[in-house]
């Protein structure tokens, strides 16, 4: 018993600290409030602390929350962008963005967006073996009120049409 409950513990010290924090991407440097939202974009994923620490709400505005594809055949990957503004007065940052299954992947901005800034989030579903009326969702994880936001996609399935 004491043995599993050890090795129970060293495998939950080693997922945390194999964990990629927050933490890891932030700048603390002294002129980190200094940093230009267009350096950041050209820097990659670099988060300040002047983002993190930001006043005031971050918040989403999309044009849609809602996508149906239509009628497409068995086998088929079709995409959508959904575009949005941060109509919050604090920078936009998203930690994560995850589809309700493999079929659906989202891809996201990894940078900040500045209030008033618009950014967009492509959505990418394979309709392989989902014959029917597949209903799917993507999970927005950020620092807006609410901090989660959820897309919504659709589509109508048909077979591939027999081999002649």
């Amino acid at each position: 018993m004491k043995l599993s409950i050890s090795a129970l513990a060293v495998v939950a010290a080693m997922g945390l600290a194999s964990c990629d924090s927050a933490v890891s991407k932030i700048d603390n440097s002294s002129d980190a409030s200094s940093v230009s939202y267009e350096s950041m974009e050209e820097g990659g994923n670099q988060v300040t602390a002047a983002d993190v620490n930001a006043s005031g709400t971050p918040k989403f505005q999309f044009n849609e929350m809602k996508w149906d594809f239509g009628n497409i055949v068995d086998g088929d990957v079709v995409e959508h962008v959904f575009e949005f503004v941060n109509s919050g007065d604090a920078p936009l940052i998203i930690s994560n963005a995850r589809g309700s299954c493999g079929c659906t992947v989202p891809e996201w901005p990894r940078t900040p967006i500045a209030p008033g800034e618009s950014g967009s989030i492509k959505v990418s579903f394979s309709s392989a073996g989902k014959v029917g009326n597949p209903k799917k969702q993507v999970t927005i994880t950020s620092n807006a009120v609410p901090n989660t936001t959820v897309l919504n996609i659709e589509a109508t399935v048909a077979p591939k049409p027999a081999a002649e």
